[in-house]
């Protein structure tokens, strides 16, 4: 059959509206699961540090080397100009209104997104998500709503780590190897940073990416086919799905902020 007969496309655009129903169903879910999410803390207290300690590693040891290179591009560039006691300014705001959101969400997808689609899989092709429906028991307001509500928290905690290291490590370029004035680099990192312009939207970005990262992640879980191979399948389309949202959502939001 010709790969562009109507039968086909109806066919797949019909798939994907499907699927874009049930995620969409799932969301409203997850978000109206919010209260009973927060009735049970001991859950979400436990989510919170397998998706955010256990990723805490991976992210302060990138922010330190992102900062690291912040450090030495930034001060060869405003070297040029004669500008280079604003190479704190450079790596701060970089970090804070850029990178640290991006780069955490892009790392998270691939260590706590990958981690939960896994979970969520395993659980649906060992039957478990089955067995908690025979019993009367929720698998989303159980299993689901508190991992997605642990992400929203855990992502915006993990980025401002991401940038505080970041900002460290442009310090220990900038001021111990290179040899430029700690007092200039602190001042003027905090004479042009905006705490709600520059800290506060990067923070928006964090909490927005940590909704749609994590909601990838389940997403994929709790819809992957019951077999190794679509287990598989799923976290593969997590860290693709996940990283592209967040790209996405990137430039969405920086428009936004740039334009009020």
């Amino acid at each position: 059959m010709n790969i562009l007969h109507p039968a086909r496309i109806g066919r797949a655009v019909r798939c994907q509206l499907v699927s874009i129903g049930h995620g969409t169903r799932l969301l409203g879910r997850l978000l109206w699961l919010l209260g009973a999410a927060l009735r049970r803390p001991a859950l979400l207290r436990d989510q919170i540090h397998f998706l955010g300690n256990y990723s805490l590693a991976i992210i302060g040891v990138s922010g330190l080397f992102v900062g690291f290179v912040l450090g030495l591009q930034g001060y060869y560039t405003l070297r040029i100009y004669g500008a280079t006691e604003a190479l704190g300014l450079l790596v701060a705001l970089s970090l804070v209104r850029e990178l640290g959101p991006v780069v955490t969400a892009l790392l998270f997808a691939g260590r706590a997104g990958t981690a939960l689609t896994a979970e969520i899989g395993l659980m649906k092709a060992g039957e478990q998500l089955s067995a908690m429906e025979m019993m009367a028991v929720d698998p989303v307001r159980r299993v689901l709503a508190p991992r997605f509500w642990a992400g929203v928290v855990a992502m915006p905690l993990l980025a401002a780590v991401f940038s505080a290291v970041g900002i460290l490590g442009g310090w220990v370029v900038g001021v111990g190897l290179i040899g430029l004035d700690g007092g200039a680099f602190w001042s003027q990192m905090q004479g042009g940073v905006d705490v709600w312009a520059d800290v506060g939207n990067g923070f928006i970005k964090s909490v927005v990416f940590g909704f749609a990262v994590t909601f990838v992640a389940l997403l994929q879980g709790f819809e992957a086919h019951p077999t190794p191979e679509g287990v598989s399948r799923a976290t593969t389309r997590t860290v693709v799905v996940a990283s592209l949202s967040v790209l996405a959502l990137d430039f969405v939001l920086t428009a936004m902020m740039f334009s009020i």
